[in-house]
């Protein structure tokens, strides 16, 4: 009897809801499939390689997973998304289907959207880095800054990216990024003054090499043997030791050329 009762429960549900029920399945096991399959992918092309050492694989790491487990889960999210769409089209629930039919033409806009913020995270601290590392022999003050204005810049457009794939009006990224421009340029040239007066000097020097690589100069308190030149500092070995003078100090202060 209650058997009975249980085929009839199921005969009264419309095919329709069984065929929706089948597409959620699917998209399940897809979206399981996807996720592993693009774990595999993102891996043979060497992503944990270049982003080794980001803060965002670090942030990942502190909460057990990593940035390829990420954007796999995102993308294998977004083929199961696909399929409640589906589902719910199949089912033809009026109502339901009107508000998912206005949320699906949204949300390829909103995956790529959050792709390029990731993206933008992880380019943004690898930019951060390689302007490190590229500027670690520098001993001027203002070069820290340099990495971060990098870092931000990244990010920045980044946003501005992703603003444009969700519908933000054109008209005023194109103004956000004009002031954005506007701020580095302004805020960069305050921070790197010193930095831009040491490279025009620098500069001067070389056209015009005052002094060479195998000169003796005296430079304040320093005396040696020029050891090499570049747009920022003067290395004098004396006594075999290594000084490092900033060109600013060599303008500023003036030299001596020893002559043997």
């Amino acid at each position: 009897m209650q058997r009975g009762t249980i085929r009839e429960v199921l005969a009264t549900v419309p095919l329709r809801f069984w065929l929706a029920f089948g597409t959620l399945v699917v998209g399940v096991a897809l979206g399981w499939l996807t996720r592993l399959l693009a774990r595999r992918v993102l891996r043979r092309i060497g992503v944990p390689d270049a982003i080794e050492g980001t803060a965002f694989e670090r942030t990942a790491r502190e909460f057990g997973t990593s940035t390829v487990g990420i954007l796999a889960a995102i993308v294998g999210y977004f083929v199961f998304g696909i399929a409640v769409f589906a589902a719910v089209a199949v089912a033809e629930i009026q109502y339901v289907a009107q508000f998912w039919n206005a949320v699906a033409g949204f949300l390829p806009q909103l995956f790529f959207a959050v792709i390029v913020l990731i993206f933008g995270v992880l380019l943004g601290d690898k930019v951060e880095l390689v302007v490190s590392e590229r500027f670690r022999g520098l001993k001027l003050p203002q070069v820290g800054v340099l990495p971060l204005m990098a870092k931000y810049s990244v990010f920045y457009l980044a946003v501005l990216i992703a603003l444009g794939q969700v519908g933000v009006a054109t008209g005023a990224l194109i103004v956000l990024l004009a002031a954005y421009v506007f701020a580095i340029v302004f805020l960069g040239g305050l921070a790197c003054r010193h930095l831009l007066s040491a490279g025009a000097v620098g500069a001067y020097l070389l056209l015009n090499q005052p002094y060479t690589i195998g000169d003796e100069i005296r430079v304040g308190d320093v005396r040696g043997i020029v050891q090499e030149m570049d747009l920022f500092v003067t290395h004098v070995e004396a006594d075999g030791e290594e000084y490092v003078v900033p060109n600013s100090k060599v303008f500023t202060e003036g030299f001596v050329r020893v002559r043997s």
